[in-house]
Protein backbone atom coordinates (compact mmCIF):
# COMPACT_ATOMS: atom_id res chain seq x y z
CA UNK A 1 0.00 0.00 0.00
CA UNK A 2 1.15 3.52 -1.03
CA UNK A 3 0.52 5.32 2.37
CA UNK A 4 3.17 8.34 1.34
CA UNK A 5 0.85 8.47 -2.48
CA UNK A 6 -2.43 8.96 0.12
CA UNK A 7 -0.63 11.32 2.42
CA UNK A 8 0.74 13.33 -0.14
CA UNK A 9 -3.26 13.54 -1.88
CA UNK A 10 -4.42 14.33 1.26
CA UNK A 11 -2.28 17.12 1.94
CA UNK A 12 -2.40 18.75 -1.31
CA UNK A 13 -6.22 18.51 -0.90
CA UNK A 14 -6.07 19.92 2.15
CA UNK A 15 -3.39 23.12 1.67
CA UNK A 16 -5.77 23.51 -1.74
CA UNK A 17 -8.72 24.26 -0.03
CA UNK A 18 -7.00 26.42 2.82
CA UNK A 19 -5.57 28.77 0.11
CA UNK A 20 -9.75 28.98 -1.13
CA UNK A 21 -11.70 29.51 2.00
CA UNK A 22 -14.33 31.43 0.59
CA UNK A 23 -16.06 34.52 2.75
CA UNK A 24 -19.80 32.61 2.27
CA UNK A 25 -20.36 31.63 5.56
CA UNK A 26 -22.49 28.68 4.35
CA UNK A 27 -19.56 27.88 1.27
CA UNK A 28 -17.03 28.60 4.01
CA UNK A 29 -18.54 25.56 6.14
CA UNK A 30 -18.75 23.31 3.70
CA UNK A 31 -15.03 23.45 2.36
CA UNK A 32 -14.17 23.09 5.95
CA UNK A 33 -15.47 19.69 6.17
CA UNK A 34 -13.52 18.93 2.69
CA UNK A 35 -10.82 20.05 4.51
CA UNK A 36 -11.18 18.03 7.95
CA UNK A 37 -11.91 14.78 5.85
CA UNK A 38 -8.67 15.43 3.46
CA UNK A 39 -6.58 16.46 7.01
CA UNK A 40 -8.24 12.98 8.92
CA UNK A 41 -7.18 10.67 5.02
CA UNK A 42 -3.58 12.26 6.05
CA UNK A 43 -3.65 10.88 9.51
CA UNK A 44 -4.73 7.78 9.13
CA UNK A 45 -2.38 7.28 6.65
CA UNK A 46 0.30 8.26 8.76
CA UNK A 47 -0.82 6.10 11.48
CA UNK A 48 -0.46 3.04 9.05
CA UNK A 49 3.04 3.64 8.81
CA UNK A 50 3.65 3.85 12.00
CA UNK A 51 4.13 7.60 12.09
CA UNK A 52 2.53 9.19 15.22
CA UNK A 53 3.38 12.14 15.47
CA UNK A 54 2.73 13.35 11.92
CA UNK A 55 -1.02 10.94 12.58
CA UNK A 56 -1.60 13.21 15.14
CA UNK A 57 -1.13 16.69 14.18
CA UNK A 58 -3.15 16.29 11.31
CA UNK A 59 -5.76 14.22 12.91
CA UNK A 60 -5.83 16.91 15.65
CA UNK A 61 -5.55 19.06 11.99
CA UNK A 62 -9.17 17.63 10.99
CA UNK A 63 -11.03 17.51 14.77
CA UNK A 64 -10.22 21.51 14.54
CA UNK A 65 -11.59 21.91 10.91
CA UNK A 66 -14.60 19.89 11.92
CA UNK A 67 -15.48 21.88 14.70
CA UNK A 68 -14.91 25.19 13.22
CA UNK A 69 -17.07 24.30 10.43
CA UNK A 70 -20.32 23.50 12.96
CA UNK A 71 -21.43 27.21 13.77
CA UNK A 72 -22.35 27.56 10.27
CA UNK A 73 -23.65 23.43 9.39
CA UNK A 74 -27.56 22.82 8.68
CA UNK A 75 -29.32 21.64 11.68
CA UNK A 76 -28.48 18.02 12.81
CA UNK A 77 -24.75 18.03 11.35
CA UNK A 78 -23.79 14.78 13.38
CA UNK A 79 -21.13 13.93 11.55
CA UNK A 80 -19.09 16.64 12.51
CA UNK A 81 -18.66 16.33 16.03
CA UNK A 82 -18.44 12.37 15.37
CA UNK A 83 -15.38 13.40 13.05
CA UNK A 84 -14.22 15.55 15.71
CA UNK A 85 -14.08 13.28 18.01
CA UNK A 86 -13.06 10.06 16.35
CA UNK A 87 -9.72 12.13 15.37
CA UNK A 88 -9.51 13.36 18.53
CA UNK A 89 -9.55 9.64 19.76
CA UNK A 90 -7.11 8.53 17.55
CA UNK A 91 -4.92 11.50 18.05
CA UNK A 92 -4.46 10.21 21.72
CA UNK A 93 -5.69 13.75 22.43
CA UNK A 94 -7.18 13.41 26.08
CA UNK A 95 -7.75 16.85 26.77
CA UNK A 96 -9.45 17.66 22.86
CA UNK A 97 -11.48 14.70 23.12
CA UNK A 98 -12.76 15.98 26.30
CA UNK A 99 -13.37 19.21 25.08
CA UNK A 100 -15.11 18.36 21.62
CA UNK A 101 -17.41 15.61 24.00
CA UNK A 102 -18.64 18.68 26.34
CA UNK A 103 -19.34 20.50 22.90
CA UNK A 104 -20.94 17.58 21.38
CA UNK A 105 -23.29 17.06 24.61
CA UNK A 106 -24.29 20.81 24.44
CA UNK A 107 -25.18 20.17 21.00
CA UNK A 108 -26.91 16.83 21.10
CA UNK A 109 -30.51 17.05 22.84
CA UNK A 110 -31.15 14.58 25.47
CA UNK A 111 -34.12 13.13 23.59
CA UNK A 112 -32.40 13.56 20.31
CA UNK A 113 -34.44 10.42 18.02
CA UNK A 114 -31.72 9.97 14.86
CA UNK A 115 -29.02 7.51 15.41
CA UNK A 116 -26.09 9.30 13.71
CA UNK A 117 -27.25 12.05 16.52
CA UNK A 118 -27.27 9.07 19.55
CA UNK A 119 -23.68 7.95 18.39
CA UNK A 120 -22.32 10.89 18.97
CA UNK A 121 -23.74 11.70 21.95
CA UNK A 122 -22.41 8.39 22.93
CA UNK A 123 -19.04 8.76 21.54
CA UNK A 124 -18.70 12.13 23.94
CA UNK A 125 -20.24 10.43 26.81
CA UNK A 126 -17.21 7.73 26.34
CA UNK A 127 -14.77 9.97 25.90
CA UNK A 128 -15.94 12.12 29.03
CA UNK A 129 -15.67 8.45 30.97
CA UNK A 130 -19.27 8.48 31.92
CA UNK A 131 -20.03 4.66 30.52
CA UNK A 132 -23.11 4.12 32.49
CA UNK A 133 -24.66 6.90 30.65
CA UNK A 134 -23.28 6.05 27.47
CA UNK A 135 -24.46 2.08 27.66
CA UNK A 136 -27.93 3.94 28.52
CA UNK A 137 -28.08 6.21 25.45
CA UNK A 138 -26.41 3.32 23.15
CA UNK A 139 -29.63 1.10 24.22
CA UNK A 140 -31.35 3.28 21.39
CA UNK A 141 -28.70 2.46 18.65
CA UNK A 142 -29.79 -1.48 19.08
CA UNK A 143 -31.68 -2.17 16.19
CA UNK A 144 -31.81 1.43 15.19
CA UNK A 145 -32.85 1.57 11.60
CA UNK A 146 -30.19 2.01 9.13
CA UNK A 147 -27.45 2.26 11.72
CA UNK A 148 -25.23 -0.99 11.59
CA UNK A 149 -26.14 -3.29 14.41
CA UNK A 150 -22.72 -4.17 15.65
CA UNK A 151 -21.13 -0.73 16.33
CA UNK A 152 -24.26 0.06 18.39
CA UNK A 153 -23.84 -3.21 19.97
CA UNK A 154 -19.93 -2.76 20.29
CA UNK A 155 -20.69 0.52 22.09
CA UNK A 156 -22.94 -0.77 24.33
CA UNK A 157 -20.79 -3.15 25.65
CA UNK A 158 -17.91 -0.71 26.07
CA UNK A 159 -20.46 1.47 28.00
CA UNK A 160 -21.15 -1.96 30.22
CA UNK A 161 -17.48 -3.01 30.70
CA UNK A 162 -19.00 -6.14 28.66
CA UNK A 163 -15.77 -7.57 27.29
CA UNK A 164 -17.23 -10.80 25.86
CA UNK A 165 -20.15 -8.91 23.88
CA UNK A 166 -17.34 -6.06 22.88
CA UNK A 167 -15.24 -8.46 21.21
CA UNK A 168 -17.84 -10.08 19.80
CA UNK A 169 -19.51 -6.73 18.40
CA UNK A 170 -15.81 -5.23 17.08
CA UNK A 171 -14.88 -8.20 15.33
CA UNK A 172 -17.95 -7.74 13.45
CA UNK A 173 -17.68 -4.68 13.23
CA UNK A 174 -13.53 -4.98 11.13
CA UNK A 175 -15.27 -7.57 9.08
CA UNK A 176 -17.69 -5.21 8.12
CA UNK A 177 -14.67 -3.27 6.59
CA UNK A 178 -12.72 -5.93 5.36
CA UNK A 179 -15.86 -6.93 3.14
CA UNK A 180 -16.41 -3.22 1.74
CA UNK A 181 -14.81 -2.40 -2.21
CA UNK A 182 -15.04 1.37 -1.10
CA UNK A 183 -13.62 3.25 2.14
CA UNK A 184 -13.82 7.33 3.13
CA UNK A 185 -11.45 9.06 1.51
CA UNK A 186 -10.34 6.22 -0.47
CA UNK A 187 -8.04 5.37 2.53
CA UNK A 188 -8.37 1.38 2.96
CA UNK A 189 -8.53 1.88 7.12
CA UNK A 190 -10.65 0.66 9.99
CA UNK A 191 -11.04 3.62 11.59
CA UNK A 192 -14.34 2.79 13.25
CA UNK A 193 -12.54 -0.14 14.58
CA UNK A 194 -9.37 1.60 15.49
CA UNK A 195 -11.60 3.97 17.85
CA UNK A 196 -13.67 1.32 19.56
CA UNK A 197 -10.06 -0.47 20.26
CA UNK A 198 -8.93 2.71 21.74
CA UNK A 199 -11.85 3.16 23.81
CA UNK A 200 -12.06 -0.52 24.87
CA UNK A 201 -7.83 -0.01 25.88
CA UNK A 202 -8.95 2.75 27.88
CA UNK A 203 -11.44 0.18 29.80
CA UNK A 204 -9.10 -2.98 30.11
CA UNK A 205 -11.43 -4.86 27.55
CA UNK A 206 -9.27 -4.07 24.24
CA UNK A 207 -9.28 -7.57 21.66
CA UNK A 208 -6.00 -6.96 19.69
CA UNK A 209 -7.71 -7.32 16.08
CA UNK A 210 -5.43 -7.66 13.34
CA UNK A 211 -5.96 -7.08 9.67
CA UNK A 212 -4.18 -5.27 6.63
CA UNK A 213 -6.99 -2.71 7.60
CA UNK A 214 -5.53 -1.86 10.62
CA UNK A 215 -1.50 -0.20 12.29
CA UNK A 216 0.69 -3.40 13.12
CA UNK A 217 2.53 -2.58 16.22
Amino acid sequence: MEWDEHAARGRARYLDGERRLPDDADARQRQLVRMAMAAGAVGLARLMQGRGDDAREWLVRAAERYRESWDAAPPGSWGRPIGALKARVLARDAAGAGHDAVWTLDAVPADEASPIGVYAAVLALLALGRDREAAERAERLRGAEGFPADVGEALHALGRGDAAAYAEAATSVLRSFEERDAYLEDIPVADTVLVLELLAADRGVAVGLRSPLLPHD
